[in-house]
């Protein structure tokens, strides 16, 4: 984007006023500064069922855990259920390379809102940390999983 500007705003102007920019001035009108991207982390859980997983983005600028997914096993009514790839639409908020949030799903959903809690460290290309899903009123819930993560 810096480098789009950079060069409309030179076509704008004369050649000639071009031409009497300095050599350093010049050097950094051809240069195009690198976009910053989320990053995808993948992980497993240590305690769970076996298979268990999480996935998750970081924004680009840090500040939120998005596309959280977990795919395994949790309990509902008594029974082991298998989840393909659940988790909240919204994103968790990152403090700091810590993240100690939930999120309820409908916000204000009563005893059938799905809760999902996260509380975790990232620091460059690793994470770990734990997760709980649950449904109050359906007796659904992963209890309390332990996970480790690294950037792809």
């Amino acid at each position: 984007m810096f480098f789009l500007l950079v060069m409309v705003s030179l076509s704008c102007n004369n050649t000639a006023d071009h031409e009497q920019l300095p050599p350093e001035k010049k050097d950094m009108a051809a240069v195009e500064l690198p976009e910053r991207r989320s990053r995808h982390f993948r992980g497993v859980v240590s305690n769970g069922m076996k298979g268990d997983s999480i996935s998750f983005d970081v924004s680009s600028d840090g500040s939120k855990m998005q596309n959280f997914l977990f795919k395994g096993y949790w309990r509902c009514s008594g029974r082991l259920e298998q989840q393909s790839n659940a988790g909240p639409q919204g994103s968790f908020t990152i403090s700091n390379g810590k993240v100690d949030d939930h999120i309820s799903e409908p916000p204000n959903g009563g005893a059938t809102a799905w809760r999902y809690e996260v509380k975790a460290t990232i620091a460059g290309a690793g994470a770990s940390g734990t997760f709980r899903m649950n449904i109050n009123a359906l007796g659904c819930d992963t209890y309390v999983l332990k996970w480790t993560a690294t950037a792809d």
